[in-house]
């Protein structure tokens, strides 16, 4: 079982492994096309403005007829063969627009942008916008492409105006093919989420079945010990009053029919406990509160304790000092809840050392405390961690040296709740251990 359940975890593993570097790999090729395709449609937007404002160099500039004295001048001759730049037809907010509509068109509605205007030969910027001298230095984190603004062949500017360049920086185009994917990546990212929590999900529903099968196996072992014994005892005493002499015997036969009274008692009382601990799982116990003195409930636990203490030499040091313990509680589940946590300490007393049963009460006006430290064989930190649970029990060597279903825990927790009040537990592994039960205190002060 073991084996399989390393062998089907380390599989998840490596296929959910498998599946995120799969998708961080479709991510960034994606990612790379996004921007290739924004390079293209970049590159599409500035050679479309670069067609339209060529066409504004095939014109020059009109006569002047409304000269003084009518006659050709030497100003009008160079005004009239001035040469026709698209920096001196256009104004920077012009060209801004003419830019700004052909990224719109091509899908970039949203990407920013420089420009500049300038002449090749003698290379001089015409028109720029604001911050072009910084953007086009920084390679880095922007994308620029230029059109040649040539004079149409066969106008009536050619050879005449200066052969121009149109240059448009895309600021930040790779962040803004990042951003254009947001959707994509939040899918991605929200099914590689539940991806993981499916993972996480089955790894740790194949550890809860592991746990609940060796949980089982234990309650089986426990519960066949358990039965085993009382059963073997009657059936020898059913073997014992079959005999002649025994037949005849009343002494002896008295005394093999309380041996098996007793152990029918016995395993009735095993069976109740394996009921009441079904009852408790589906909550099926109600608890009958009324107001009592804890005190009174304590001192008649520790009275049934004390021929089980005698024959092991042992001791409970009572110091009762709380000045309040009256309580709303289930007089019978309460008086269960202090007997099992004292048959615990007993139970796991060390060998050949007498149980030292430490118990002592107090209150502070809002809750009732009792505390039951023992010198017993202790825990260490997983089992601290795991003896409420169900069925669970603190391995001692010998699986069957003290007696038990593992339910005592459990049910002194899930009745500690039903009174609304808390338990905690402290140990040392080989010294023994501390558990510290307080419920709320209903009046301030016990009745007359």
């Amino acid at each position: 079982m073991k084996r399989i359940f390393t062998i089907i975890t380390v599989l998840i593993t490596l296929s959910v492994a498998g599946l995120i570097v799969l998708q961080i790999s479709w991510l960034t090729n994606m990612v790379l096309l996004r921007q290739e395709q924004i390079k293209g449609k970049v590159n599409e937007a500035v050679a479309e403005v670069g067609a339209e404002l060529t066409q504004y160099k095939g014109n020059i500039t009109g006569l002047n007829r409304n000269r003084p004295g009518g006659l050709l001048s030497d100003e009008f001759i160079l005004d009239f063969l001035r040469p026709q730049t698209i920096g001196r037809r256009f104004s920077a907010a012009e060209l801004y627009t003419k830019v700004k509509d052909a990224l719109t068109v091509a899908g970039l509605e949203k990407m920013r942008f420089e420009f500049a205007v300038e002449t090749i030969n003698p290379p001089v910027v015409e028109r720029q916008s604001a911050n072009y001298t910084d953007e086009i230095l920084d390679t880095v984190n922007n994308y620029s492409r230029g059109a040649i603004l040539q004079t149409p062949s066969g106008s009536a500017a050619e050879n005449l105006a200066f052969n121009e360049t149109l240059t448009v920086v895309a600021l930040d185009w790779k962040s803004y093919a990042i951003k254009s994917l947001k959707w994509r990546f939040a899918t991605a990212i929200l099914f590689s989420i539940i991806i993981l929590a499916a993972f996480y999900l089955t790894v740790r529903t194949m550890l809860r079945q592991k746990k609940l099968s060796e949980i089982k196996n234990d309650f089986i072992n426990n519960m066949t010990h358990e039965f085993k014994t009382p059963i073997a005892t009657i059936s020898l005493a059913v073997d014992a009053m079959r005999n002649e002499k025994v037949i005849h015997d009343r002494d002896k036969m008295g005394y093999f029919s309380s041996i098996i009274k007793e152990e029918n008692q016995r395993m009735n009382r095993q069976v109740e406990t394996i009921l009441k601990a079904s009852q408790l799982e589906r909550q099926e116990v109600d608890l009958n509160l009324k107001p009592i003195h804890v005190h009174d409930i304590i001192k008649d636990v520790v009275d049934n304790f004390e021929l089980q203490l005698e024959s092991k030499s042992g001791e409970i040091d009572m110091k009762l000092d709380a000045q309040n313990d009256f309580v709303k509680a289930d007089e019978v589940h309460f008086s269960n809840l202090v007997n099992n946590l004292i048959d615990n300490a007993i139970k796991y007393a060390r060998e050949d050392v007498p149980p030292a049963i430490k118990l002592s009460t107090s209150s502070d006006g809002k809750k009732f405390t009792i505390r039951i430290e023992d010198n017993g064989i202790g825990m260490n930190k997983d089992s601290l961690k795991r003896i409420f649970e169900k069925f669970y029990r603190v391995h001692t060597g010998n699986v069957h040296n003290v007696k038990g279903f593992g339910l005592g825990l459990s049910y002194v927790k899930t009745m500690v709740e039903g009174h609304h009040g808390e338990i905690k537990a402290e140990s040392t592994l080989g010294k023994g251990s501390v558990f510290t039960v307080s419920v709320p205190l209903i009046l301030s002060s016990a009745p007359d």
